[in-house]
């Protein structure tokens, strides 16, 4: 598990360092290393098709809970194999609906593009790397 463990962390590190390269040659790419926003289902369906393992924080900027799960959303991006999108639910009410987002926070997780998990309210960062694990 540790090996693991430091394996996503070299693999995080090289990709932050590519990123940063690719930002010196004017040609910056988001990093998986750091939640990517998401704008429109078109994005979302990209991300989810171009990345194995994607989990997406639907939120909102006046929700507590939402806030208090930030951080643990932006440690989970960093040091997991999952790609981590966000989606304002304010700005994007319609994608909102589309995957059926009741309430903030609610997180999906796709596996494969497509859909695997939905958990709704306050997640602690031990059951978000369990369901990550559970399709990485």
């Amino acid at each position: 598990m540790t090996d693991e463990l430091d394996e996503i962390r070299r693999e995080k590190l090289n990709e932050l360092r590519n990123r940063d390269e690719a930002r010196t040659a004017g040609r910056a790419e988001p990093s998986v290393s750091e939640p990517i926003a998401v704008g429109s289902g078109a994005e979302l369906s990209e991300i989810a098709a171009e990345h194995d393992v994607v989990l997406v924080d639907f939120y909102a900027d006046w929700c507590g809970p939402c806030q208090m799960l930030d951080p643990v959303v932006e440690t989970v991006a960093a040091e997991t194999a999952a790609t981590v999108a966000k989606v304002d639910v304010d700005a994007n009410q319609q994608l909102a609906a589309a995957y059926g987002v009741r309430g903030v926070p609610t997180l999906l997780l796709f596996a494969d593009g497509e859909p695997v998990e939905r958990l709704v309210g306050m997640q602690d960062e031990a059951r978000l790397r369990s369901v990550i694990e559970a399709y990485a």
